[in-house]
């Protein structure tokens, strides 16, 4: 089974929140002076911070965590320039969101789709079960939480959610024992989720927890990841220059596979349709766009090294992709 759909995910480490494969991410970058750059999921500015190297680009950070904001404010204050402008919004809507600060083109986009180190560690984000806390995992703390969806959606949602988005082939016992146990209370914490998904197994399976894939599910659901995903791909299409690089950090299989796949269809002419392919008004009739648009620059996901693995155990299942607009 794919590691990327058993392992936490996060684009940081405990130890000062260092960007996975950010050596990588810059080689196929390579910010140009005078290049407008995005970086789409901004955290705690790591990737910012290292395009910002070059003092003659301008950097538009989107993040819908509002308590990225002190980080934005401590990079600014460090870089001593004002080419870093934050932009408060999902990347999902990276297209209308730069529109609005007059921005039509960009030289590059870096979209990190891993939760912080900073959201899993702030036990009140009830992203966790290594902590206890209400459970929420709303990146943008607006909307319908995760003590909504458990509490509230009927068993044959919950299991169809978890199997979907967690690859987890006993989601049906598992909503089965949340609906009995929320009919005796409210399931309100992290630890009490957990604690219901372990007793729906009958034996420990492998060094993973048994509620990652589960807590995995939820989190993607709640914050509607893989639709946001597919938006923000769509949109770089229209906002690249030609020569300009889109750069992917995935953790998940399915986040993995509609980035393959989307860059795949776009840099080829095919009569073939993946189940992850994004369907678009102007695509032919097999879904597919008949205009290519990129070039593949990453034969094959890039992995992160064995000594970054090391160092920060969270970026196993990181891989990256790149291609580039033509």
């Amino acid at each position: 089974m794919n590691d990327a759909l058993t392992t936490p995910l996060v684009h940081s480490s405990n130890h000062g929140h260092t960007p996975v494969m950010l050596s990588e991410v810059m080689q196929y970058l390579s910010p140009v002076a005078g290049g407008i750059y995005v970086d789409c999921t901004f955290g705690a500015g790591g990737y910012s911070k290292a395009i910002l190297k070059n003092k003659e680009v301008k950097l538009y950070a989107i993040d819908c965590d509002p308590d990225v904001k002190p980080y934005v404010k401590k990079l600014q204050k460090e870089l001593d320039n004002n080419h870093l402008y934050f932009i408060e919004g999902n990347f999902g809507d990276i297209e209308s969101l730069l529109n609005a600060n007059d921005v039509k083109e960009v030289t590059g986009i870096v979209i990190d789709l891993g939760v912080s180190s900073m959201q899993l560690d702030q036990a009140s984000r009830g992203f966790s079960f290594a902590k206890n806390a209400k459970l929420d995992m709303r990146m943008n703390k607006q909307g319908y939480s995760a003590y909504d969806f458990i509490n509230n959606a009927d068993e044959e949602e919950i299991a169809n959610i978890i199997y979907k988005y967690g690859d987890e082939h006993n989601s049906r016992r598992i909503a089965s024992n949340i609906c009995k146990e929320r009919q005796k209370a409210p399931i309100e914490t992290t630890i009490k989720l957990a604690e219901i998904v372990r007793s729906s197994f009958t034996k420990y399976r492998g060094k993973i927890d048994l509620a990652t894939k589960t807590f995995q599910a939820i989190r993607i659901f709640i914050n509607n990841e893989l639709e946001n995903l597919k938006k923000a791909l769509l949109a770089s299409e229209k906002l690249l220059i030609k020569g300009g690089k889109l750069v992917v950090v995935s953790f998940h299989s399915l986040e993995d596979s509609i980035v393959k796949n989307f860059i795949k269809e776009r840099a080829q002419k095919s009569s073939s349709k993946s189940r992850y392919s994004i369907d678009i008004s102007t695509t032919n009739d097999d879904g597919i766009d008949s205009q290519v648009t990129f070039k593949i620059l990453t034969k094959k996901a890039i992995k992160p090294s064995k000594d970054e693995i090391r160092s920060n155990p969270r970026s196993r299942s990181a891989r990256l992709r790149v291609a580039e607009k033509i």
